[in-house]
Formats: C-alpha cells, structure tokens, sequence
C-alpha cells in the first residue's frame, strides 16, 4: 500500500530549532578539524624538515590567509568541545527537555562566538 504523504520541497520554508542547529554545527565542526588536522600536520612536516622548511612556515604563520585557517580551525575545535561536554550531558540524562536543550544550544553558540571573537583577538 502506498501512502500519500505531503512533500515540502521548500527547505526555506522550514525553521529549525537552536538545539537542531546546534546538532547540525557540531558536525560540520567536526568535518573542518578533519580537514585541519592536515593543515597543521602538512606545516608540522614542513617546518621539521629543515632550516629553511621552518622560515617558510614562519613566513606562512605571519600572512593574514594562513591566520584566517588557523582561526578557523581553533574556532571549529572550540565549538566542538563546548557542544561535545553539551552532548555528554545530555547522555547522563540532563537538558533533554526541549525548553532546556534550546537553552543550552544557545549558550554554547554564544559561548562559542565570544570565545572565537578572545582567540581572533589573541591571534592578531
């Protein structure tokens, strides 16, 4: 038997919760440390290889691009940890409610946001 369902092909039309977008950014921040973690180990290799390996990554370390993918990738990990410790919480039982779960996701974007702006400050 198939079942007639409604299709909404809309996605602009639907309006997700904090606690679903929260969900959705510690997985994406988990997919750019993936791709940073070679990053950092390709400039690890670099500036271990030699004299000349390690000015070149120095000189790297002064441009603004390479300061903009290593904000990045702090920024990722930050988030990462602040929604991993709001995760494990929820796993002992706690802001499972959606009222509380909105609440929290909310507090570790903003959290997240204020650490990000402190390590962008530091960094420049």
């Amino acid at each position: 038997m198939k079942k007639q369902r409604p299709v909404n092909l809309d996605l602009s039309t639907i309006k997700m919760h904090a606690a679903a977008n929260a969900s959705i950014l510690h997985r994406v921040s988990g997919v750019i440390m993936v791709f940073a973690i070679g990053i950092l180990l390709w400039t690890l290799s670099l500036s271990l290889s030699s004299a000349e390996g390690f000015a070149q990554v120095e000189s790297l370390l002064s441009g603004v691009f390479f300061k903009i993918i290593i904000l990045g990738s702090l920024s990722a990990l930050i988030y990462h940890l602040l929604g991993g410790i709001r995760h494990l919480f929820m796993d002992l039982g706690h802001f499972e409610e959606l009222a509380s779960g909105n609440a929290t996701a909310k507090l570790i974007i903003a959290l997240w946001l204020v650490l990000t702006v402190v390590v962008g400050v530091r960094l420049w």
